[in-house]
Order: C-alpha cells, then structure tokens, then sequence
C-alpha cells in the first residue's frame, strides 16, 4: 500500500511525533462549509442538520425535569460500557419498525451512530485492508475508513443503489489482487449523499453476493424511519442476522444527545464493549436517560410521523423548483425519504470549482468529490433538504440554478462543448421498493 504523502506544516513542532494513522485524517467538506453556511444572507443546501423545531420542547423539558428530580443522582453517574440494560431494550423497540428482531444483549450504545462506526473499523481494519462502499458514499464514513489506513474501493451503484453485479466482479477483483476485504459499507436506506434506496429485491442481492464472497456487511441506518412516499423498506439486518446494523436517535429525535447504537453479533459485540469502555469508559448515560424518557413518555411515533410530512413538503419543494429551474443537462435523484438530492451537473462544469461562485450568490453545496475516496463526483453536488423551510429552499435552489447557468455561459463563451443529458423528472409514481 502506497503511504499517504505527508502536509504538514514545519511550524507544527509536534510534527515528526504524530503517528502514521494521522495521514489518513482529512477535514469534513461539510464542517468545512459551516462558517460560511451560517451566515444569514446564505441559504445553506449544505448540511444535513435535521430540523428539531418541530419537537414539542416544553413537553420534553418538564419530563425531563421531572426526570432529574426524581433519578438525578442515577443519571448523572458512570454506567455500562455497553449502555443501559433499559434503553436497549427500548431500542429494539425503535428497530423492529423495520423488521428487525433481536436481543438486548446484542446492542452495544454508542455516542452517535459515528462513533459506532468508528468502533466497528478499529475492530476489524488493520493498515491496507479494503473496505468497499458505494459511488458515492458518506463522507464522514470515508473520513474514518481512511484515519484507520483502510484502502476504500468503490463498488458502482444504479437507480437502485449498488449494483450486485458490478459488487461481485469488485469483490472478486480485489481478491485476486490478494487483499483482504474486511466488510462492505452500506446505507440501503435514503443514502447520503445520493438518496437512492435499495429496494428489498436488491437488498437480497446483495446479501446473497456477500455471502458467496465471505464478505461482512456494515448496514449504516440514520434515516430509515423517514420515508416520505411509503413505510420504511425492511432493514437488511432483518434479513439476515450476520449484518452489523448501525442505528441513530440523531434524525428521529435530536443530535445533540450523541446517542447510536450498533446491533452485531454476540461476538463482534463482545470486541465493541472493550473497544467501547477503552474510548469513552461508557456513553453518554445522561443522554441515554433523556431519550429513553421520551420514549417512554411521548408519543415519538407519532413525532416521527410529524418529521415525515415536513420534511416531505421540504423534499417536494427541493424538486419541483430544480424542474423549474435548472438548465438542460442537469440531472438529479428522486429521494423517496432522508435528507439529500444528488444533482448530476452538465458536463464540462466542477462543483468545486463553482462552490466560491456559489458562496459569493448566496448559496451553499456541498461538491460531489467530497463524498468518494478516489477523485471521483466532479460534476456532482448534494443539496439538503432537511433544515431550510420551504421557501428558503425554493430561493437556493434558484440562486443554485443561476450559479450553474452562469457556468455554462462563460462555457460557451470560450468554446467549451457540452453534451447535455436530460433531466429526470421529479413528477411521477413512487418507485416501487419491494
């Protein structure tokens, strides 16, 4: 494996002292984006910050008061390394909406489902071991993949994500260029950044090509439960008891409380307790309280329903004006649920390079190429729905279309050619997921 090469600056004194592991660090293109996403006079389509207004707040505070008073000196305290015997069980209740039965010994909590992934690559990913991943896939997953020294191989993906037969000539290849592959990462459910949903015809596909090539599947699953057109799609977990299932309170409830949780076999959670009580001693009991106590006390299905028909108007709102909007050329997914539009650009353009344009109109993206591992998504942007109201989503979109339009003029003025490919159309029936 060809070692990473090295940009650290001499006026670092610590530098010759960090560790191999830091050359795999790289900055979030989302965080990176934060100190200008929040300005007022931007209309950020760039983070994936869920929208918590909606959440009865003065009802959680009184409970959660009640909850001091009453348990203040048990909630404050060290717990399990594994989490709270109560809320895991509460946890198979948020998990089996999605088909998946399980026992509480099995989950191990965590702060965040990111930290539970962190765990899940530090126990398994030794220096050079590949890890395969969808075109394209989460970038703080990659982020984390890459910090391990993990060799990340994107596996292509279609209109119903991952592509079983371009996974099994993947894996088969680079087992044949005598690597290890040590576990497929997946986010079957409303994918970030894409959106796309693996129906469950492929899910099985999937699984079955894993299986044949004794390859372990990581399901990554924050935003399952918000599916905006139809009930969520059965996890693959519930498939199959094999797959490590990543789960997180962070879009359901609110992510400020740290709380995932990681379902895996009794094995690999014996190895994510120790991995766990040797990074943070236990997660966070206070929060693992709070959630529990909302669950136990407020209807959160229901609340989840209430983030369905918001974020569902937000959604529409997004694509309705890219129709109106967007030059010919442009191309982008149709989210049955999450948070993201993946916008295909016309070729010859670079969000990269268009992101300063995109500041200087008023509007924020995140660029396609932060969201791989090799180079690749130079004429991809993923656009959020999740946090603006309607209407401010509606003026980004246009200041985002007029920033691209732009492009292509200046294009055109030098000569540049382009080879347009139709829009898909966000009008239409839901896909059919079954």
């Amino acid at each position: 494996m060809t070692e990473p090469t090295r940009h650290d600056t001499r006026l670092d004194r610590f530098v010759d002292n960090y560790s191999e592991r830091t050359n795999g660090m790289r900055v979030s293109a989302v965080r990176a984006l934060f100190a200008v996403a929040n300005r007022p006079e931007i209309v950020s389509l760039a983070g994936g910050m869920p929208n918590i207004a909606d959440l009865p707040l003065p009802d959680i505070a009184e409970s959660m008061a009640e909850m001091v008073r009453t348990r203040g000196t048990q909630i404050m305290q060290y717990g399990s390394g594994q989490g709270e015997p109560e809320f895991r069980e509460q946890i198979l209740d948020v998990m089996a909406l999605e088909g998946i039965t399980a026992h509480p010994d099995d989950v191990v909590v965590t702060a965040g489902s990111q930290q539970g992934l962190d765990l899940v690559t530090r126990i398994f990913c030794n220096p050079g071991d590949v890890v395969l991943a969808e075109s394209p896939s989460y970038v703080g997953a990659l982020g984390t993949f890459l910090s391990y020294q993990a060799e990340v191989v994107h596996v292509p993906c279609d209109d119903d994500g991952l592509n079983p037969t371009a996974l099994r000539e993947t894996i088969a290849r680079v087992q044949a260029e005598g690597k290890r592959i040590k576990f497929l990462y997946t986010i079957p459910n409303f994918n970030n950044p894409s959106g796309v949903t693996q129906p469950l015809h492929r899910r099985r596909e999937v699984l079955e090509v894993c299986r044949a090539g004794g390859v372990l599947v990581v399901e990554d699953n924050p935003y399952g439960l918000l599916a905006l057109d139809a009930d969520p799609v059965p996890a693959m977990r519930s498939l199959d008891d094999e797959v490590i299932y990543l789960g997180s309170f962070s879009k359901t409830f609110a992510p400020g409380f740290r709380v995932g949780w990681v379902l895996a076999p009794h094995a690999v959670r014996e190895k994510l307790t120790l991995a766990q009580e040797s990074a943070t001693l236990c997660p966070p009991v206070f929060s693992q309280f709070a959630i529990g106590n909302y669950l136990r006390n407020h209807d959160w299905k229901g609340q989840v329903d209430v983030f369905r028909d918001m974020y569902r108007d937000r959604r529409d709102a997004m694509l309705s004006t890219l129709h109106e909007t967007m030059p010919a050329g442009t191309s982008w997914t149709q989210p049955a649920g999450g948070f993201f539009v993946w916008v295909t650009l016309p070729e010859g353009l670079d969000a990269q390079a268009m992101l300063p344009r995109g500041v200087n109109a008023r509007v924020a993206f995140v660029p396609g190429s932060a969201f791989y591992a090799d180079g690749q998504g130079a004429r991809n942007v993923r656009l959020s729905f999740c946090f603006p109201p309607a209407e401010r989503i509606q003026l980004g979109v246009k200041r985002f279309a007029d920033v691209v339009r732009r492009e292509l003029e200046v294009m055109a003025t030098f000569g540049v050619h382009t080879s347009p490919i139709e829009p898909r159309m966000p009008a239409g029936p839901a896909p059919d997921l079954s």
